[in-house]
């Protein structure tokens, strides 16, 4: 919940762009009145914030190589993963897409911090011309961590699976309370996943091969091996 001093009230959900020290930013892209309400925010305004929720990409143990795609506003939950993939002494190549040349941004950050960057746009204005995803048919890498719109992160999850590459999904969701209680943001998951909500069912019954896990709550990364769509 985000409340600007002013009085006006905004409710949304946000990730982490970036980190350090005491501080943290976040990327906001206006697309309705919750998100222009934030980017209205001016130095000095007051925000409550309820955090961190969910859970973020597994980065414990490092492979040589580590692809990042990220598609779109995608980009804001991949650049924590990306610094934290390369001090960790991994070769990192972040595959990065959007709509058009104007639409990619903050491609520099990435390289800043030790990233390659491959840039795809659907128009052909930069890079490659069609889908980020066509850049992963014959890219070498250890595991891949993923963030961006649906279609996007079902490609990478089928891509990932047939090339037998582990593979970490940030997914997108519309969230209504954020914090698990609603039941309006699920996944269908593998019932043997770590993540996946164990509840005892009300009558004895045959279970399920999946189990719905929430977005906000389970999630929002899930193991595409992992994953029922």
């Amino acid at each position: 919940m985000a409340i600007p001093a002013r009085g006006v009230v905004a409710a949304t959900a946000l990730g982490v762009y970036d980190a350090w020290e005491e501080h943290a930013s976040v990327m906001i892209f206006t697309a309705g009145p919750r998100t222009s309400d934030l980017a209205a925010l001016r130095a000095g305004d007051a925000l409550d914030l309820l955090g961190p929720l969910g859970n973020g990409f597994v980065l414990n143990e490092l492979p040589k190589s580590v692809g990042i795609v990220a598609g779109g506003v995608g980009l804001a939950s991949v650049l924590l993963a990306a610094k934290r993939s390369v001090s960790g002494g991994a070769q990192t190549t972040l595959y990065y897409g959007a709509r058009s040349a104007g639409a990619l941004i903050d491609v520099e950050r990435f390289e800043e911090n030790g990233c390659t960057v491959v840039l795809a746009t659907d128009d052909g204005s930069l890079g490659h011309h069609g889908f980020v995803t066509d850049l992963l048919r014959n890219a070498a890498m250890d595991l891949l961590l993923a963030c961006g719109p649906t279609p996007m992160l079902r490609a990478v999850c089928a891509l990932a699976l047939e090339r037998e590459i582990p593979a970490q999904l940030s997914l997108e969701e519309n969230f209504a309370c954020g914090v698990g209680a609603c039941w309006g943001c699920v996944v269908p998951i593998d019932r043997r996943s770590a993540q996946a909500p164990h509840f005892p069912p009300p009558v004895p019954q045959e279970p399920r091969p999946f189990a719905h896990a929430r977005v906000c709550k389970e999630g929002p990364v899930f193991w595409a091996r992992d994953l029922r769509w």
